[in-house]
């Protein structure tokens, strides 16, 4: 992934929930170069969901209604 396209993950990943803010900035950090275009995309629609929506799969409470979301969530909860 290029700069440019991390920088604007890196600020798409910034949320109003600082519990989310800080498992994305982690993640990022520790894996963001190094995300292929399918965690991207995954990535993405997961960064669509509300700030409680996503904070309760990262916290476990919740499972994604898309299995295929299921990898992204894991990697966040892992972060």
């Amino acid at each position: 992934m290029d700069d440019r396209r991390l920088a604007r993950l890196r600020w798409r990943c910034r949320r109003g929930l600082l519990e989310n803010d800080l498992v994305l900035e982690r993640f990022i950090a520790a894996r963001g170069a190094g995300l292929g275009e399918q965690e991207i995309a995954m990535l993405d629609r997961l960064l669509d969901l509300t700030d409680n929506d996503l904070w309760d799969l990262i916290a476990g409470r919740a499972e994604p209604a898309d299995p295929t979301l299921a990898p992204m969530v894991r990697a966040l909860r892992e972060a």
